[in-house]
């Protein structure tokens, strides 16, 4: 596999931990004190545990295309979990949204 492919899987990787942690960040802004919960402390652990990560990525992609892949797949993922784990509710615009910078992923993938 060439590293750019595996740069652009860990990046996916990473955007989904991202989402994880952030499912934590929502729990944690439920409490009373956010900052002093459970929830805070996972999501924080969550999100510092992909650092060392992202140095391998950064040697193999421009920052540019990371930006689009992990913003795209936390969108998506972030989505996905708000309506099913939170209930939330997506309209037809935000959903075309969506499918746009999907394609956007198709693109950029063509070129990276």
């Amino acid at each position: 596999m060439r590293p750019t492919t595996q740069a652009i899987l860990v990046t996916m990787l990473f955007s989904a931990i991202g989402v994880i942690g952030d499912s934590f960040l929502k729990l944690a802004s439920e409490q009373p004190v956010p900052w002093r919960s459970r929830w805070f402390l996972i999501g924080f652990v969550l999100y510092a545990s992909t650092a060392f990560g992202w140095v391998f990525v950064m040697q193999h992609l421009k920052l540019a295309t990371i930006g689009v892949f992990y913003s795209v797949a936390m969108v998506v993922l972030l989505t996905a979990i708000g309506t099913i784990g939170f209930g939330e509710r997506i309209s037809a615009v935000e959903l075309v949204g969506i499918a746009m910078g999907v394609g956007s992923l198709v693109i950029l993938a063509r070129l990276a």
